[in-house]
This record gives C-alpha cells, structure tokens and sequence, in this order.
C-alpha cells in the first residue's frame, strides 16, 4: 500500500512538473494530495533535473503548487496536511534557489515560485502561518519545519543583503514568533538555536544600508523570562562544547596511567583520532548581536545560577543541534559542567570565558582566527558595558573560572592556577595573559593582541573612574606585556614591511603610562605600585630597544612614521624612570660595596626617592573610543554572515519524516 501511494504522489509530481493540471477534474484533488506523504526526495531532484527555461515555462503550476501549499496552511487544522506542505514548501525554494545560484537572482526565484504579482500576498499569508504555527501550541515537528523552512529562505544565497524574499520578512515581522520559543525549557530545547540562529540572520540584513526592524526590536527586547531563555541556550551550547572539549583533551592522573595508556595503544590496533570540537559560528553571532544591541541582555551575562544538574539532557535530541557540528578545534552543544567544581556557581559570562580561553588557542587558520576576533569583540562589547563591568569587578563575586592553556615548551602548565577562586575581573585579565604569552610567533596577529590590550585598558579606565581596587597579581600582566615588548624589539625588522607592529606597542606603553600616572588609585597597595617600578628599571634594555626602533622608524617618509613618533613620545615616563632611578641603585651599591642589589633594597630604593622624580602628563590615558560596528568590522561582520549562510545550507537538508513518528507525536498531542 506504501509503495502504491508512494508511486501515486510520484505520478502527481511528474504531471506537475510536466505542465499539466492533475487537478483539473477533481475539486478535493488538493486535500488528497497533501494527505500523501510528501516525497522529498523526489520532487528535488525532478526539479534539479529541469533546465531553468523549462521551470519558467510550467510556471503557472509551480505558483499553484506554492499557493496550495499556502493555502492549506491557512485553511486546514489536519497536521499530516500541514507537515507535508510545509515540507513540499522547503523543496521547492530549497531547489529553485539552488537552479538560481550562479545568477543570485532572487527576483527570477519569486517569480517561479509565486509570480511577481501576487508575491506580497502569498507571502503575507505565508509568513502569518509560520508565526501561528510557531507561537501557539503545535507539535514540535510542525514548530521544527517552521524554523527549517525560514531557515532555508535566510540561507539560500551567501549574500544575505541581497535576497530579496528577506523583504517580506521585513514587512511582515516573524520577530514575536521567533522569541516565543524562548520561554520554556522545552521549547528552547527544541527549537532554541534554530531560532536564535534565524533572528540573528534577520538582525544582519541590510543592517547599515536601511532600517532593520529585526535589529529595533533586539535593541528594546526588555522581557526578562525571554532574554533569560536565549542566555540558557546560549551557555548550555558553550557548556557542552566545553564539555567535549574537557573530555577530549584529558591527562593521564599518574604515571602508570600513562604507561597503560602507552601500551594499550600499543598493542590494541589504531583507531581513528577523536574528531576536534568545532564551534557554531552562528551561535557566536547570536551571542553578539544580543551583547551589542541589548543592554538589559548584559544582566543575563551576570546571571548566577548552580550548574550542579544540567537544565537540559546531556544528549541532546537531533532537533536541539542538528545544525551543530561535533568534536575541531573549536564548537557546540549543550549544557553540563566540566571540572570537580561542577556544583560552584556559575553564569554565562563565565562559562564564556572560559570558552573563550578555548578558542584563543587555535588561531592558525582563518576560521580559528575568525572565531577568536570574535569572541575578543563580544569580550570589548562587555566590558564597555557599566552594569557588566561592576560584576566583573564585584569583591563578593568570586568564581572558579577554568582556563584552558596552550601548551607551550618554554613552560610548564600549573593546573591549580587555573582554579583559583577570583573576581570574573582576576580571571579575565588571566586570559588575556595567556593570550599575550602563547602567541608570539612570525605569524603576528597584531589585530587580535589590539582587541586584548583593548579589553585590559577598557578595565583599567574603569578602575581609575570608580577608583576599584583589584585584588590580582599584577606581575603576571606586566611581565606579559614585556614579553611583547621585547618580541617587538626582537622581531620588529622582519614585521615591519607588513605588519605595523607600533601600534599594538603604542597599546601596551598606554597600558604601563597609565599604571604609573593613575596607579596609585586602583592597584591594591603602596607596594604593588613599587613593584610596577622595580619591573620597569629591571627591563629598561627592553624598553631602550622598543625606542631605539620607533626612532629608526619616525623620519619623514617612512608608512610608519606617525605611529612610530607617537611611540617614541609615549615611552618618555618609562625611560626616564629608568633614567632616574639607575644612579640611585649604582649609588646604594657602591655604599654597601656590593655589584647587586636584592630586590627588597631596589625597593627601598625606589620608596626614597619618589619625590626628585619627574614625569610628563599624558593625555587620554583614561579613554577610550566607544566600540562601533561600522566602518570598521562592517567589512568582517559581511564575511562572517556568508560563511554562515553557506555552512548552514550544507546542513539544511530536507528529508523526509517517518509517517509513523509523525503520528505518534500527534497523537500524544490529543
């Protein structure tokens, strides 16, 4: 019987598809029709088939066929109907986008699909259906094909700004719908990151060309149940990936663990390596968009909330990720907690952190490195932010926040460090550390070290503004930031025909002018700010090198000169500190008729002769320029959505649904 109905809806197919009207002489033809289960794989290949001078001229069928499906949506409560028009309606653009890809002419595609004419309506009553279907109580596959079907609109072209069926959306707004499943536990985990992921599509549409209604409402979005819901599908996808992460790259406890691990894999014939975890770079997009244009999306970032049992199955259902890949170097899924500490307290903008100490470590290809940018974007976004930066900052807020570290020859990791009970602040300046350090090599990503040294001077503005004082070794950033220095002073020949390496250093002087005029209101103690100066007189070669440099560098004519003058201008305090101290040190030797100092006499030192030192005022130490989308990441924003799009449309396979499972789930729903 399957067979016969199957080889029944072929024979409606090929009529169709031939020009003539099945349903000329038969007034229920329709509602039989889509009584039959829809036959995917077929009518997307009959349709692949076809030359495009042959779909334009059985036309007139294909618009029937897409205001049927239309029209049953509309009209008819039976859900096996609605299923298999939704599924017919994926098909048919899927496919005819698919003819269209080497042209990107999406006017034709309207045309075949509805006619020009009569597409504004069509569409409206489409759009209608889809937010009905997604905001009331229907069952998941219908909620499912929903979000599929719009999906495949957002995807069909890389160039989301020019696919002009995106019009309709932004006539008729799918905003309400796509929220709705937000609320529930349920929903979000059904249909959370596929609505997520489609919202933030919307969001990018012609985003700085005209007004975005997608882009209005995120902005004013004040519903605290909502934004909740997309910060829990947001950090149960990073919690998982940490997960998988965690698990994949876990050490033998003891020496004779290894061993049986050594001869295990030895004897035992070899497997194939456990894939890398690669992350959703439309979950990243999401996370963005809600951190850019939502200011009340920042009290969710700070949410504190127990990780102890996971708020959603381990294992997630295919319709929760099926659009996530699994275990490269950095992705995503779903929630659970990684080390012993699972049951400590935890948030979103830590367990971002965290991630983010992840993704950092893999930037030698594009996508790695892509994926880094942005999570330093989202981390700028965050800490510009007041209400983030004063939990960042909050004494009576301390986490144990993992750091994952890169594993380094010149080092040897210290796990414990990384668990050390500290303010979300403590513990994102220990990232940024780890990515100052593990990353200097020829292949000098001067863009990514300007958006970390641009966190740490957006978190020190607002220490000496609030005048904060943070409870943190401070060495660990200053010796972090020599160690670039002396990578510029060591490099800096070589980079510079194509890397203008004085702008990260003018970053870094900013960050030391601005610890030794302003930090004796933020820095825990007398005693820290002496140590600032011991570190500087004990480098002052360093320093010497980095000027020497800039100052090769600033004669008229050079690409580099401005920068490089600036540099030269900016290091004035740091030499002249050195300058100043160094025959008080040689005096003190030569008083106690020793070559070297220890470092508590450097420091007295340093203590007994503060008064005879003098420093130059800099200006604009403690600001900042306001982070802004446009013109600067417009450019890496474009190319990020059409890597979306176009990993997205691999994925964005329509199959057919078992008629069975179908039927037991509406059943269940009775």
């Amino acid at each position: 019987m399957a067979k016969m109905l199957r080889e029944k809806l072929i024979t409606y197919y090929e009529l169709i598809l031939q020009g003539k009207d099945p349903s000329s002489r038969r007034s229920d033809f329709w509602d039989e029709f889509f009584l039959l289960k829809a036959n995917v794989e077929f009518l997307e290949g009959a349709i692949m088939a076809m030359s495009l001078s042959n779909l334009m001229q059985i036309k007139a069928n294909i618009n029937n066929l897409f205001i049927q499906c239309c029209r049953m949506l509309q009209t008819d409560d039976n859900m096996i109907r609605n299923i298999n028009a939704l599924q017919t309606l994926c098909v048919l653009v899927q496919s005819i986008y698919r003819k269209h890809s080497s042209s990107d002419s999406s006017i034709e595609v309207v045309d075949i699909l509805t006619g020009v004419d009569a597409a504004d309506c069509q569409m409206r009553n489409l759009i209608e259906c889809l937010c009905k279907f997604l905001s009331e109580e229907y069952p998941v596959s219908v909620k499912n094909l929903c979000l599929k079907f719009i999906l495949i609109i957002l995807t069909s072209i890389d160039n989301i700004s020019q696919n002009v069926m995106l019009e309709y959306f932004m006539l008729n707004s799918i905003f309400e719908a796509l929220v709705s499943t937000f609320f529930h536990p349920d929903a979000q985990e059904h249909h959370g990151y596929d609505a997520a992921v489609a919202l933030a599509l919307l969001v990018n549409y012609r985003k700085h060309e005209a007004a975005n209604l997608y882009v209005i409402k995120l902005s004013v979005l004040d519903n605290e149940i909502i934004l909740n819901g997309l910060g829990h599908i947001i950090s149960a996808i990073l919690t998982e990936y940490i997960k998988q992460y965690s698990s994949s790259h876990e050490e033998p406890k003891s020496l004779i663990g290894a061993l049986t691990s050594w001869v295990g894999s030895a004897l035992m014939p070899a497997e194939a390596p456990p894939a890398k975890v690669r992350i959703s770079e439309a979950l990243l997009l999401v996370l963005y968009e809600a951190v850019y244009l939502n200011k009340h999306f920042h009290s969710v970032l700070t949410h504190t909330r127990s990780v102890s049992t996971p708020s959603t199955p381990t294992s997630p259902s295919p319709a929760v990720h099926k659009n996530l890949p699994v275990p490269s170097s950095p992705t995503s899924t779903d929630v659970a907690s990684i080390v012993p500490m699972a049951a400590q307290p935890m948030n979103l903008l830590g367990t971002f952190i965290t991630f983010t100490s992840i993704i950092i470590q893999n930037i030698k290809d594009d996508k790695g490195k892509h994926n880094a940018r942005l999570c330093l974007i989202i981390l700028n976004c965050i800490v510009e932010n007041s209400q983030s930066t004063a939990f960042l900052f909050d004494p009576n807020m301390t986490f144990h926040i993992e750091i994952h570290r890169a594993n380094l020859l010149h080092r040897k990791l210290k796990r414990e460090n990384s668990l050390q009970s500290l303010s979300m602040a403590g513990s994102l300046l220990e990232l940024i550390v780890e990515f100052i350090v593990s990353h200097l090599s020829q292949n000098f990503h001067s863009d990514l070290y300007c958006k970390c040294l641009g966190i740490v001077h957006r978190l020190l503005c607002y220490q000496k503004r609030h005048k904060v004082r943070l409870s943190y070794s401070w060495k660990e950033l200053w010796n972090a930031l020599i160690s670039l220095v002396r990578f510029f002073v060591s490099n800096g020949e070589k980079l510079l025909p194509s890397i203008n390496i004085f702008i990260p250093a003018n970053e870094v002087i900013k960050l030391f002018n601005l610890f030794i005029t302003y930090g004796d209101t933020f820095l825990p103690d007398p005693t820290v700010y002496d140590e600032l100066y011991y570190e500087l007189i004990r480098v002052k070669t360093s320093f010497d090198g980095l000027y020497q440099l800039a100052l090769r560098y600033s004669s008229p004519g050079k690409d580099q000169a401005s920068v490089a003058n600036s540099l030269t201008s900016a290091l004035y305090n740091i030499r002249s500190i050195a300058n100043h101290f160094a025959p008080k040190i040689d005096q003190c030797c030569a008083t106690n008729q020793t070559t070297a100092l220890s470092t508590e006499q450097v420091l007295e030192v340093i203590r007994n002769n503060y008064d005879t030192l003098t420093l130059k005022l800099q200006d604009g130490l403690d600001q900042h320029d306001k982070y802004s989308e446009k013109p600067k990441e417009s450019p890496y924003f474009s190319q990020l959505v059409r890597n979306i799009t176009s990993e997205a449309r691999k994925t964005l396979v329509v199959t057919s649904l078992q008629q069975m499972t179908i039927l037991s789930e509406l059943s269940g729903n009775v």
